[in-house]
Protein backbone atom coordinates (compact mmCIF):
# COMPACT_ATOMS: atom_id res chain seq x y z
CA UNK A 1 0.00 0.00 0.00
CA UNK A 2 1.19 3.51 -0.76
CA UNK A 3 0.95 5.65 2.36
CA UNK A 4 -1.03 8.85 1.97
CA UNK A 5 1.72 11.50 1.88
CA UNK A 6 -0.67 14.44 2.19
CA UNK A 7 -0.68 17.96 0.84
CA UNK A 8 3.03 18.64 1.48
CA UNK A 9 4.02 15.66 -0.64
CA UNK A 10 1.73 16.84 -3.44
CA UNK A 11 3.39 20.26 -3.36
CA UNK A 12 6.81 18.62 -3.53
CA UNK A 13 5.78 16.47 -6.50
CA UNK A 14 4.28 19.52 -8.23
CA UNK A 15 7.54 21.48 -7.98
CA UNK A 16 9.47 18.43 -9.19
CA UNK A 17 7.21 18.16 -12.23
CA UNK A 18 7.53 21.85 -13.02
CA UNK A 19 11.31 21.83 -12.66
CA UNK A 20 11.59 18.79 -14.92
CA UNK A 21 9.92 20.66 -17.79
CA UNK A 22 11.01 24.24 -17.13
CA UNK A 23 10.42 25.69 -20.60
CA UNK A 24 7.08 23.95 -21.04
CA UNK A 25 5.95 25.11 -17.60
CA UNK A 26 7.00 28.70 -18.28
CA UNK A 27 5.16 28.82 -21.61
CA UNK A 28 2.10 27.37 -19.87
CA UNK A 29 2.27 30.09 -17.21
CA UNK A 30 2.81 32.86 -19.76
CA UNK A 31 -0.91 33.46 -20.32
CA UNK A 32 -1.46 33.72 -16.55
CA UNK A 33 1.53 36.06 -16.17
CA UNK A 34 0.34 38.38 -18.95
CA UNK A 35 -3.25 38.42 -17.65
CA UNK A 36 -2.34 39.13 -14.02
CA UNK A 37 0.32 41.69 -14.99
CA UNK A 38 -2.17 43.53 -17.21
CA UNK A 39 -4.82 43.64 -14.49
CA UNK A 40 -2.35 44.85 -11.84
CA UNK A 41 -1.05 47.58 -14.16
CA UNK A 42 -4.56 48.72 -15.13
CA UNK A 43 -5.88 48.73 -11.54
CA UNK A 44 -2.78 50.61 -10.34
CA UNK A 45 -3.22 53.22 -13.07
CA UNK A 46 -6.95 53.60 -12.31
CA UNK A 47 -6.26 54.06 -8.58
CA UNK A 48 -3.47 56.56 -9.25
CA UNK A 49 -5.58 58.53 -11.73
CA UNK A 50 -8.55 58.61 -9.34
CA UNK A 51 -6.38 59.91 -6.50
CA UNK A 52 -4.99 62.58 -8.84
CA UNK A 53 -8.54 63.60 -9.81
CA UNK A 54 -9.55 63.75 -6.15
CA UNK A 55 -6.54 65.86 -5.19
CA UNK A 56 -6.84 68.10 -8.26
CA UNK A 57 -10.42 69.01 -7.41
CA UNK A 58 -10.26 69.03 -3.64
CA UNK A 59 -6.62 69.82 -2.91
CA UNK A 60 -4.54 68.18 -0.24
CA UNK A 61 -5.72 68.21 3.33
CA UNK A 62 -8.01 71.28 3.53
CA UNK A 63 -11.36 69.39 3.38
CA UNK A 64 -13.13 72.74 3.09
CA UNK A 65 -16.63 73.08 1.65
CA UNK A 66 -18.09 76.39 0.48
CA UNK A 67 -21.84 76.92 0.90
CA UNK A 68 -23.14 79.83 -1.20
CA UNK A 69 -26.40 81.27 -2.45
CA UNK A 70 -26.94 79.78 -5.90
CA UNK A 71 -29.45 80.41 -8.62
CA UNK A 72 -30.15 76.95 -9.95
CA UNK A 73 -26.56 75.62 -10.17
CA UNK A 74 -24.78 78.97 -10.64
CA UNK A 75 -23.40 81.39 -8.05
CA UNK A 76 -25.86 84.21 -7.42
CA UNK A 77 -24.49 87.54 -8.68
CA UNK A 78 -25.28 90.35 -6.21
CA UNK A 79 -23.75 93.11 -8.37
CA UNK A 80 -26.42 93.05 -11.06
CA UNK A 81 -29.19 90.90 -9.57
CA UNK A 82 -29.51 92.61 -6.19
CA UNK A 83 -30.24 90.93 -2.86
CA UNK A 84 -32.80 88.14 -3.29
CA UNK A 85 -36.01 88.37 -1.31
CA UNK A 86 -35.93 86.66 2.09
CA UNK A 87 -32.14 86.46 2.46
CA UNK A 88 -30.32 88.11 5.37
CA UNK A 89 -26.86 87.92 7.01
CA UNK A 90 -26.25 84.63 8.82
CA UNK A 91 -26.95 84.90 12.55
CA UNK A 92 -24.61 83.91 15.37
CA UNK A 93 -27.11 81.26 16.48
CA UNK A 94 -27.08 79.66 13.04
CA UNK A 95 -23.27 79.65 13.02
CA UNK A 96 -23.28 77.98 16.43
CA UNK A 97 -25.55 75.24 15.08
CA UNK A 98 -23.32 74.78 12.04
CA UNK A 99 -20.20 74.40 14.20
CA UNK A 100 -22.02 71.72 16.24
CA UNK A 101 -22.90 69.62 13.17
CA UNK A 102 -21.31 66.11 13.11
CA UNK A 103 -18.07 66.09 11.14
CA UNK A 104 -17.47 69.87 11.32
CA UNK A 105 -14.09 71.10 12.56
CA UNK A 106 -14.61 74.81 12.02
CA UNK A 107 -16.83 77.24 10.12
CA UNK A 108 -16.84 80.94 9.23
CA UNK A 109 -18.90 83.49 7.33
CA UNK A 110 -17.63 85.42 4.32
CA UNK A 111 -18.76 87.55 1.39
CA UNK A 112 -17.03 87.71 -1.98
CA UNK A 113 -16.79 89.32 -5.39
CA UNK A 114 -14.79 88.54 -8.49
CA UNK A 115 -13.98 92.02 -9.81
CA UNK A 116 -11.79 92.94 -12.75
CA UNK A 117 -9.55 95.97 -12.31
CA UNK A 118 -10.77 96.86 -8.81
CA UNK A 119 -7.46 96.05 -7.02
CA UNK A 120 -4.39 98.11 -7.80
CA UNK A 121 -1.11 99.42 -6.45
CA UNK A 122 0.40 102.33 -8.29
CA UNK A 123 0.45 101.48 -11.99
CA UNK A 124 -0.22 97.77 -11.40
CA UNK A 125 -3.82 96.58 -11.66
CA UNK A 126 -5.09 93.02 -11.21
CA UNK A 127 -7.22 92.04 -14.18
CA UNK A 128 -8.87 89.13 -12.37
CA UNK A 129 -9.07 89.13 -8.60
CA UNK A 130 -11.36 87.73 -5.93
CA UNK A 131 -12.18 90.12 -3.09
CA UNK A 132 -13.30 88.30 0.05
CA UNK A 133 -14.61 89.79 3.27
CA UNK A 134 -13.91 87.34 6.08
CA UNK A 135 -14.30 86.61 9.76
CA UNK A 136 -11.13 85.86 11.70
CA UNK A 137 -12.00 82.13 11.76
CA UNK A 138 -12.14 82.03 7.96
CA UNK A 139 -8.44 81.25 7.51
CA UNK A 140 -8.62 78.18 9.78
CA UNK A 141 -11.75 76.90 8.04
CA UNK A 142 -10.17 77.42 4.61
CA UNK A 143 -6.91 75.72 5.59
CA UNK A 144 -4.86 78.90 5.12
CA UNK A 145 -1.88 80.09 7.14
CA UNK A 146 0.21 83.25 7.19
CA UNK A 147 3.52 82.85 5.36
CA UNK A 148 4.36 86.52 5.80
CA UNK A 149 3.08 89.09 8.26
CA UNK A 150 -0.09 88.33 10.21
CA UNK A 151 -3.76 87.49 9.91
CA UNK A 152 -6.65 89.65 11.13
CA UNK A 153 -7.17 90.10 14.86
CA UNK A 154 -10.06 91.10 17.06
CA UNK A 155 -8.79 94.70 17.17
CA UNK A 156 -9.08 94.93 13.36
CA UNK A 157 -12.80 94.14 13.51
CA UNK A 158 -13.38 96.32 16.57
CA UNK A 159 -11.69 99.34 14.97
CA UNK A 160 -12.95 98.73 11.42
CA UNK A 161 -9.29 98.72 10.33
CA UNK A 162 -8.83 98.95 6.58
CA UNK A 163 -6.28 96.14 6.35
CA UNK A 164 -5.79 93.40 3.74
CA UNK A 165 -4.25 89.96 3.48
CA UNK A 166 -3.13 88.70 0.06
CA UNK A 167 -2.67 85.18 -1.22
CA UNK A 168 0.62 84.30 -2.93
CA UNK A 169 -0.78 84.88 -6.41
CA UNK A 170 -2.01 88.39 -5.59
CA UNK A 171 1.23 89.29 -3.78
CA UNK A 172 3.33 88.11 -6.71
CA UNK A 173 1.17 89.85 -9.32
CA UNK A 174 1.05 93.20 -7.50
CA UNK A 175 4.54 93.43 -5.99
CA UNK A 176 6.62 91.21 -8.33
CA UNK A 177 8.75 89.70 -5.55
CA UNK A 178 9.03 92.87 -3.45
CA UNK A 179 8.10 92.83 0.23
CA UNK A 180 4.31 93.47 0.37
CA UNK A 181 3.93 93.87 4.15
CA UNK A 182 3.32 97.51 5.05
CA UNK A 183 2.46 98.53 1.49
CA UNK A 184 -0.88 100.07 0.54
CA UNK A 185 -3.22 98.79 -2.14
CA UNK A 186 -6.44 100.29 -3.48
CA UNK A 187 -9.66 98.29 -3.66
CA UNK A 188 -12.38 100.10 -5.63
CA UNK A 189 -10.64 103.36 -4.82
CA UNK A 190 -10.30 102.69 -1.06
CA UNK A 191 -6.84 102.37 0.52
CA UNK A 192 -6.03 99.20 2.47
CA UNK A 193 -2.81 98.37 4.33
CA UNK A 194 -1.31 94.95 3.50
CA UNK A 195 -0.60 93.10 6.77
CA UNK A 196 -0.07 89.51 5.62
CA UNK A 197 0.31 86.91 2.88
CA UNK A 198 -1.37 83.50 3.12
CA UNK A 199 -1.05 80.12 1.48
CA UNK A 200 -2.64 76.71 1.98
CA UNK A 201 -1.27 74.63 4.86
CA UNK A 202 -0.57 71.72 2.52
CA UNK A 203 0.73 73.11 -0.73
CA UNK A 204 -0.63 71.21 -3.72
CA UNK A 205 -0.45 71.83 -7.46
CA UNK A 206 -2.91 70.01 -9.71
CA UNK A 207 -1.62 68.26 -12.82
CA UNK A 208 -2.63 70.35 -15.83
CA UNK A 209 -2.35 68.54 -19.18
CA UNK A 210 -5.16 70.05 -21.29
CA UNK A 211 -7.15 73.29 -21.49
CA UNK A 212 -10.11 71.39 -20.02
CA UNK A 213 -7.94 70.46 -17.03
CA UNK A 214 -7.11 74.15 -16.60
CA UNK A 215 -10.74 75.27 -16.55
CA UNK A 216 -11.76 72.35 -14.32
CA UNK A 217 -9.01 72.66 -11.72
CA UNK A 218 -7.86 76.27 -11.94
CA UNK A 219 -11.13 78.08 -12.65
CA UNK A 220 -11.43 79.11 -8.98
CA UNK A 221 -7.71 79.77 -8.42
CA UNK A 222 -7.65 83.50 -9.29
CA UNK A 223 -5.64 85.90 -7.13
CA UNK A 224 -7.42 86.70 -3.88
CA UNK A 225 -7.44 89.68 -1.53
CA UNK A 226 -8.97 89.27 1.94
CA UNK A 227 -10.38 92.11 4.04
CA UNK A 228 -12.25 92.11 7.38
CA UNK A 229 -15.94 91.41 6.83
CA UNK A 230 -16.83 94.55 8.84
CA UNK A 231 -15.24 96.64 6.05
CA UNK A 232 -17.43 95.13 3.35
CA UNK A 233 -20.07 97.89 3.34
CA UNK A 234 -17.31 100.42 2.59
CA UNK A 235 -16.82 98.77 -0.80
CA UNK A 236 -20.16 97.22 -1.62
CA UNK A 237 -23.48 97.13 0.27
CA UNK A 238 -24.91 96.80 3.78
CA UNK A 239 -26.65 93.67 5.10
CA UNK A 240 -25.48 91.51 2.20
CA UNK A 241 -26.29 87.79 2.65
CA UNK A 242 -23.17 85.83 3.59
CA UNK A 243 -21.69 82.56 2.43
CA UNK A 244 -20.26 79.99 4.84
CA UNK A 245 -17.08 77.96 4.57
CA UNK A 246 -17.01 74.73 6.57
CA UNK A 247 -13.99 72.55 7.23
CA UNK A 248 -14.86 68.85 7.54
CA UNK A 249 -12.98 66.42 9.76
CA UNK A 250 -12.03 64.25 6.76
CA UNK A 251 -12.41 64.22 2.98
CA UNK A 252 -15.10 61.53 2.88
CA UNK A 253 -17.43 63.55 5.13
CA UNK A 254 -17.24 66.72 2.99
CA UNK A 255 -20.38 65.95 0.99
CA UNK A 256 -22.55 65.29 4.05
CA UNK A 257 -21.16 68.30 5.93
CA UNK A 258 -21.86 70.59 2.97
CA UNK A 259 -25.37 69.24 2.52
CA UNK A 260 -26.20 69.56 6.25
CA UNK A 261 -24.87 73.13 6.35
CA UNK A 262 -26.93 74.17 3.33
CA UNK A 263 -30.08 72.61 4.82
CA UNK A 264 -29.50 74.40 8.12
CA UNK A 265 -28.97 77.79 6.41
CA UNK A 266 -32.06 77.39 4.23
CA UNK A 267 -34.09 76.23 7.21
CA UNK A 268 -33.02 79.19 9.34
CA UNK A 269 -34.21 81.58 6.64
CA UNK A 270 -37.28 79.57 5.73
CA UNK A 271 -36.00 79.38 2.16
CA UNK A 272 -37.83 77.16 -0.28
CA UNK A 273 -38.43 78.29 -3.84
CA UNK A 274 -37.19 81.90 -3.56
CA UNK A 275 -37.45 84.75 -6.03
CA UNK A 276 -34.71 87.04 -7.26
CA UNK A 277 -34.78 90.81 -6.72
CA UNK A 278 -36.59 91.30 -10.05
CA UNK A 279 -39.38 88.90 -9.04
CA UNK A 280 -38.61 86.11 -11.52
CA UNK A 281 -39.32 82.54 -10.48
CA UNK A 282 -35.93 80.96 -9.83
CA UNK A 283 -34.53 78.24 -7.61
CA UNK A 284 -32.43 80.43 -5.31
CA UNK A 285 -31.08 78.88 -2.13
CA UNK A 286 -27.92 77.94 -0.26
CA UNK A 287 -26.07 75.08 -1.94
CA UNK A 288 -22.70 73.47 -1.30
CA UNK A 289 -19.87 73.35 -3.82
CA UNK A 290 -19.61 69.56 -3.80
CA UNK A 291 -16.11 69.04 -5.20
CA UNK A 292 -16.00 65.52 -3.75
CA UNK A 293 -19.09 64.57 -5.75
CA UNK A 294 -17.54 66.11 -8.88
CA UNK A 295 -14.42 64.04 -8.27
CA UNK A 296 -16.51 60.89 -7.85
CA UNK A 297 -18.35 61.52 -11.11
CA UNK A 298 -15.10 61.89 -13.03
CA UNK A 299 -13.68 58.84 -11.23
CA UNK A 300 -16.75 56.78 -12.15
CA UNK A 301 -16.30 57.75 -15.79
CA UNK A 302 -12.63 56.80 -15.63
CA UNK A 303 -13.44 53.55 -13.83
CA UNK A 304 -16.15 52.50 -16.31
CA UNK A 305 -13.83 53.19 -19.23
CA UNK A 306 -10.98 51.19 -17.76
CA UNK A 307 -13.17 48.29 -16.60
CA UNK A 308 -13.40 47.28 -20.26
CA UNK A 309 -9.61 47.01 -20.31
CA UNK A 310 -9.75 44.73 -17.27
CA UNK A 311 -12.19 42.42 -19.03
CA UNK A 312 -9.94 42.35 -22.08
CA UNK A 313 -6.98 41.50 -19.84
CA UNK A 314 -9.12 38.76 -18.27
CA UNK A 315 -9.34 37.06 -21.66
CA UNK A 316 -5.64 36.27 -21.43
CA UNK A 317 -6.37 34.52 -18.10
CA UNK A 318 -8.93 32.39 -19.91
CA UNK A 319 -6.36 31.60 -22.57
CA UNK A 320 -3.85 30.82 -19.82
CA UNK A 321 -6.35 28.49 -18.15
CA UNK A 322 -6.91 26.64 -21.41
CA UNK A 323 -3.14 26.30 -21.73
CA UNK A 324 -2.98 24.81 -18.23
CA UNK A 325 -5.71 22.31 -19.10
CA UNK A 326 -3.88 21.36 -22.28
CA UNK A 327 -0.51 20.82 -20.59
CA UNK A 328 -2.12 18.84 -17.77
CA UNK A 329 -3.79 16.53 -20.31
CA UNK A 330 -0.37 16.02 -21.90
CA UNK A 331 1.09 15.36 -18.46
CA UNK A 332 -1.58 12.75 -17.71
CA UNK A 333 -0.82 11.04 -21.00
CA UNK A 334 2.95 11.08 -20.35
CA UNK A 335 2.52 9.67 -16.83
CA UNK A 336 -0.08 7.04 -17.60
CA UNK A 337 2.17 4.16 -16.54
CA UNK A 338 3.14 6.03 -13.33
CA UNK A 339 -0.55 6.49 -12.51
CA UNK A 340 -1.25 2.83 -13.24
CA UNK A 341 1.60 1.74 -10.94
CA UNK A 342 0.35 3.95 -8.10
CA UNK A 343 -3.17 2.64 -8.44
CA UNK A 344 -1.91 -0.93 -8.57
CA UNK A 345 -0.10 -0.28 -5.28
CA UNK A 346 -3.33 0.94 -3.69
CA UNK A 347 -3.52 4.67 -4.39
CA UNK A 348 -7.14 5.79 -4.40
CA UNK A 349 -8.87 8.07 -6.91
CA UNK A 350 -8.88 11.08 -4.60
CA UNK A 351 -5.13 10.68 -4.06
CA UNK A 352 -4.44 10.84 -7.81
CA UNK A 353 -7.00 13.65 -8.21
CA UNK A 354 -5.46 15.80 -5.49
CA UNK A 355 -1.94 15.28 -6.86
CA UNK A 356 -2.78 16.60 -10.32
CA UNK A 357 -5.02 19.38 -8.99
CA UNK A 358 -2.19 20.52 -6.70
CA UNK A 359 0.23 20.54 -9.61
CA UNK A 360 -2.15 22.69 -11.70
CA UNK A 361 -2.76 25.07 -8.78
CA UNK A 362 0.98 25.43 -8.03
CA UNK A 363 1.67 26.08 -11.70
CA UNK A 364 -0.86 28.92 -11.94
CA UNK A 365 0.03 30.29 -8.49
CA UNK A 366 3.65 30.72 -9.56
CA UNK A 367 2.35 32.35 -12.73
CA UNK A 368 0.18 34.66 -10.60
CA UNK A 369 3.10 35.68 -8.37
CA UNK A 370 5.30 36.35 -11.40
CA UNK A 371 2.41 38.25 -13.00
CA UNK A 372 2.10 40.47 -9.92
CA UNK A 373 5.83 41.25 -10.02
CA UNK A 374 5.67 42.03 -13.74
CA UNK A 375 2.50 44.10 -13.23
CA UNK A 376 4.10 46.25 -10.52
CA UNK A 377 7.17 46.80 -12.69
CA UNK A 378 4.96 47.58 -15.69
CA UNK A 379 3.00 50.11 -13.61
CA UNK A 380 6.13 52.09 -12.80
CA UNK A 381 7.28 51.88 -16.43
CA UNK A 382 3.93 53.37 -17.50
CA UNK A 383 4.32 56.06 -14.83
CA UNK A 384 7.78 56.96 -16.11
CA UNK A 385 7.02 56.84 -19.84
CA UNK A 386 3.47 58.25 -19.95
CA UNK A 387 3.70 60.43 -16.82
CA UNK A 388 0.55 58.76 -15.50
CA UNK A 389 0.26 58.41 -11.68
CA UNK A 390 -0.01 54.88 -10.28
CA UNK A 391 -1.10 53.51 -6.92
CA UNK A 392 -0.37 49.85 -6.16
CA UNK A 393 -3.38 48.05 -4.67
CA UNK A 394 -2.52 45.41 -2.06
CA UNK A 395 -6.05 43.88 -2.20
CA UNK A 396 -5.73 43.60 -5.99
CA UNK A 397 -2.42 41.75 -5.55
CA UNK A 398 -3.89 39.29 -3.07
CA UNK A 399 -7.03 38.74 -5.16
CA UNK A 400 -4.90 38.20 -8.29
CA UNK A 401 -2.80 35.48 -6.65
CA UNK A 402 -5.89 33.74 -5.26
CA UNK A 403 -7.67 34.03 -8.59
CA UNK A 404 -4.72 32.53 -10.46
CA UNK A 405 -4.81 29.57 -8.04
CA UNK A 406 -8.54 29.16 -8.68
CA UNK A 407 -7.89 29.18 -12.44
CA UNK A 408 -5.45 26.31 -11.97
CA UNK A 409 -7.96 24.32 -9.93
CA UNK A 410 -10.83 24.92 -12.37
CA UNK A 411 -8.90 24.18 -15.55
CA UNK A 412 -6.90 21.38 -13.93
CA UNK A 413 -10.03 19.59 -12.74
CA UNK A 414 -10.83 17.77 -15.99
CA UNK A 415 -7.30 16.34 -16.50
CA UNK A 416 -7.17 15.38 -12.81
CA UNK A 417 -10.50 13.54 -13.01
CA UNK A 418 -9.31 11.81 -16.16
CA UNK A 419 -6.12 10.71 -14.40
CA UNK A 420 -8.01 9.42 -11.35
CA UNK A 421 -10.34 7.31 -13.51
CA UNK A 422 -7.59 5.46 -15.41
CA UNK A 423 -7.86 1.71 -15.22
CA UNK A 424 -4.64 0.46 -13.55
CA UNK A 425 -4.30 -2.57 -15.85
CA UNK A 426 -4.77 -0.52 -19.02
CA UNK A 427 -2.47 2.15 -17.64
CA UNK A 428 0.32 -0.34 -16.98
CA UNK A 429 0.00 -1.65 -20.54
CA UNK A 430 0.23 1.87 -22.01
CA UNK A 431 3.26 2.43 -24.22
Amino acid sequence: MVKHSGFAENIKLAFRGISTHKMRSFLTMLGIIIGIASIIAIVSTIRGTNEQIKQNLIGAGTNSVTVKIKQNEWDYEFDWMGIPEGFYPVSEETMRQIRELPGVRSAARFVSRNNSGSVSCGAVTLDNCGIIGVENDYFVAAGLQAVKGRLFGEHDAANFSKVAVLDRSAAKSIFSGKEPIGETIEISGEAFLVVGVVDTRNSFSPVIETMQDYYTYMGNKAARVYIPIVDWPILFQFDEPESVIVRARDTDSMTEVGRATAELLNGALGIGEAKDAQGGDQDIRYKADDLLEQAKQIQDLSRSTNSMLIWIAGISLLVGGIGVMNIMLVSVTERTREIGLKKALGARKNRILSQFLTEAAVLTSIGGILGVAVGIALSYVIQFVAQVPVSISVPAILISVVFSTVVGIVFGLLPSIQASKLDPIEALRYE
